[in-house]
């Protein structure tokens, strides 16, 4: 039986915007889940529910086989670290360490234990006698999660705690956050729009767009195996280029180039004759030059960006922009034109009507 288990769960609000529908989900005990999508996609509004902020307009929500819908969020035994902080701007970082535990009238001895053992997992030991205002965005962070995994709560749940903090400290904060939830065997579900966020920290990701869920699965299966247009292209970075073009004789053209679908799908490509197909690839996924077993095409360099150890070169082919990724010595000069190839195994089709894969 999963610890937490979502049956149909929906969220329809009194003036009746549909904010959340049909979501489904069962995490493990100890499980690390990501809700990624972009702003408005029901990710936050989904973890409100779970956390009994906001109730459930329709569905099952259920916490170790027990129906939870009507409990309040200190029934359900849960924690939340809200991207604000809410930290209490007049007590040190250990009073607000220690407050749940002195409204919960635990034991003076057992709260400087607990205290001084989180602390010291998260680096706050010589920040004890600090008020907020005299920590930086990391340590006020951590004094979030902290007061959060002090609990010893079953559940811990994060909205996009990192967003306040700059590239550096988000790196740094990333692998404590995993670190602590390794050693605290809690379940953990994580909101982001940061889909970097999303792979580096998850053991499986759920993808949101307008309040559906468009697929569940680990890092990996969610890169390789997109189910749709959607998740193809908002994971990855940068994102998975996208040409439209009509099947003829089981082939497209790309910058003058006639590629055999047939070589990716078989002969299920039949089914698609005369009609408009949508040839994906990663940009990491190509070569520059002419490889076999592969799709070769070319295109004018318009913009390159040199990144450090990888460079982007933006291309234009017959009006359809595309990103190549290559190494920071394969860069290409601007308005030349670019030989690139596509192994076929790298190639994603997808159904123009529906946005569908096609496997």
């Amino acid at each position: 039986m999963a610890y937490l288990t979502l049956r149909n769960i929906n969220k329809i609000y009194p003036n009746g915007f549909h904010a959340v529908h049909d979501f489904n989900l069962e995490a493990e005990r100890g499980e690390f889940i990501v809700f990624v999508g972009p702003s408005g996609c029901g990710k936050s509004t989904t973890l409100r529910m779970i956390a009994g902020l906001e109730d459930i307009s329709k569905g099952e929500f259920l916490i170790n086989g027990q129906l939870a819908n009507n409990l309040g969020p200190r029934e359900r035994e849960v924690a939340m670290v809200f991207q604000s902080y809410a930290l209490y701007p007049n007590m040190t970082v250990y009073d607000n360490l220690a407050f749940g535990l002195n409204l919960q009238g635990v034991d003076e001895d057992v709260i400087e234990e607990r205290v001084q053992k989180t602390a010291k997992i998260l680096g706050l030991t010589d920040y004890l006698d600090r008020m907020p205002r005299e920590c930086s965005g990391g340590q006020r962070q951590r004094v979030a999660v902290g007061r959060s995994i002090i609990r010893k709560v079953g559940v811990f749940l994060m909205d996009e705690p990192l967003s306040n903090l700059d590239a550096k400290q988000r790196v740094t904060m990333r692998s404590e956050i995993t670190q602590i939830h390794r050693e605290t065997g809690a379940t953990t579900i994580y909101v982001t729009h940061d889909q970097t966020e999303a792979m580096t920290m998850a053991d499986r990701i759920v993808v949101m767009k307008n309040g559906y869920v468009q697929q569940v699965g680990t890092p990996k299966e969610v890169y390789f195996n997109p189910v749709n247009m959607f998740v193809a292209g908002f994971i990855g970075e940068p994102p998975m280029n996208f040409i439209r073009r009509k099947v003829k004789d089981g082939c497209i053209v790309i910058g003058g180039a006639s590629f055999d679908l047939s070589k990716c799908i078989g002969e299920k490509i039949a089914g698609y004759e005369g009609q408009e197909i949508v040839f994906g690839f990663r940009p990491e996924a190509i070569a520059l030059g002419a490889q076999e077993n592969a799709f070769t095409t070319a295109g004018m360099v318009e913009l390159t960006e040199m990144l450090g150890d990888n460079a982007n070169v933006y291309i234009d082919i017959d009006d359809d922009k595309s990103i190549l990724k290559v190494t920071p010595h394969e860069i290409p000069e601007m308005d030349t034109e670019v030989t690139f190839s596509i192994p076929y195994e790298s190639v994603y089709l997808f159904d123009a009507k529906t946005e569908m894969v096609i496997k």
